[in-house]
């Protein structure tokens, strides 16, 4: 009688491991939205494979961090963002809303990005010392490396959303 209650709890925890299932996992992306021409939802091989940029800053203790992403620019051309020669007239009106995981905010204007007005370097950072983010960073963060304050380097990066205003 005690080997087969054991047996029905052995079956009863084997039925348990094999029907149990994992919780789904999304992959990590970033959604380009709002008013462009092609809004994306670009994963980890999207951003592989465009072109690659790195750009070094200083950590809270003054040792040098390089990170390694693809140019906010360029994820913003691919989305058809008015840059370069279409950014003239109420085009410069319009802004980035880049958004994090936790709620946190900032903004971007067009012309501080656009190479010809301020050709701001900010980069949509995937790699740190060329690890993957520490998952409090990522796994998308921004970097500004020119910037005085590290206020608009948003972590945990998930939403960049193109915004012109109208009037």
């Amino acid at each position: 009688m005690l080997s087969t209650k054991r047996a029905v709890i052995f079956a009863a925890i084997f039925a348990g491991l094999v029907f149990a299932q994992a919780p789904a996992t999304t992959p990590a992306t970033i959604v380009v939205k709002g008013d462009v021409t092609t809004p994306l939802t670009l994963k980890a091989e999207d951003l592989a494979a465009m072109p690659r940029e790195k750009v070094t800053i200083p950590d809270q203790d003054g040792t040098k961090v390089e990170y390694e992403g693809v140019a906010l620019r360029e994820i913003l051309k691919k989305a058809g963002a008015p840059l370069g020669s279409q950014l003239r007239g109420s085009a410069l009106t319009t802004y980035v809303l880049a958004s994090a995981h936790d709620g946190y905010q900032v903004v971007f204007t067009l012309g501080e990005i656009d190479a010809a007005f301020g050709n701001a370097k900010i980069v949509v950072a995937d790699k740190r010392d060329g690890k993957p983010l520490f998952e409090y960073q990522g796994p998308y963060r921004l970097v500004c490396p020119d910037d005085k304050a590290g206020a608009r380097s948003v972590r945990m990066l998930e939403t960049l959303e193109i915004v012109r205003l109208k009037k």
